[in-house]
């Protein structure tokens, strides 16, 4: 399966980067993933130039598809006046709006404090819902104060078992066939992870 990273961090070293290696990790020790990374940092003008031309670079191109054809995906944001980064919002803009349906989806986000951990509940999973991607219940928040504390790993590792459930209950309903493509619903989809 194909678990695709976005992270929005602009600094190098990233705390952004560091929790979404951590997630991704993570997943991988749950399912078997062939993990992807998207940085934007490295795609800022070609998502400028696609808001004025209309069309994508060859590197955003890539990005894009990537995402569109993933698994699963992570999704990473610093937290900039209380809400994600215009750089993430304006990734999932150019984002074809049926890229992300029915695809599984972990939030999580950085911050210099806990207090802005509700960006999670109020920005994020808004904007995947819109999506109609599947967001994992539990997203990933990080302060400056959790790296090294207890209780971190903790919901890396729930959230990282989280999306690898989905991502394997739905790679599991998938046809192996093209020449048995059929189509299952959505509420079908679910209905058969939850079923004993």
């Amino acid at each position: 399966m194909k678990l695709v990273v976005v992270s929005a961090g602009l600094s190098v070293p990233s705390s952004t980067r560091l929790l979404a290696d951590r997630l991704a990790a993570a997943v991988g020790r749950e399912t078997e993933v062939r993990v992807e990374v998207v940085e934007l940092r490295d795609l800022a003008v070609e998502i400028a130039h696609n808001f004025t031309n209309g069309f994508p670079g060859r590197k955003l191109a890539a990005a894009l598809e990537a995402v569109t054809e993933a698994d699963g995906l992570i999704a990473v944001t610093p937290v900039f006046t209380a809400s994600y980064s215009g750089l993430f919002k304006s990734f999932f803009d150019v984002l074809d709006k049926e890229a992300l349906v029915g695809k599984p989806v972990l939030v999580a986000a950085t911050g210099g404090t806990g207090r802005h951990s509700l960006v999670l509940e109020h920005a994020l999973r808004p904007l995947f819902a819109y999506l109609r991607a599947v967001v994992v219940p539990t997203g990933v928040y990080a302060a400056s104060e959790d790296w090294g504390a207890e209780g971190l790993e903790d919901r890396i590792e729930r959230a990282a078992g989280e999306l690898a459930g989905l991502m394997a209950g739905l790679a599991a309903t998938k046809p192996r066939k093209s020449d048995d493509l059929q189509v299952i619903p959505f509420a079908e989809q679910l209905a058969r992870l939850s079923a004993p």
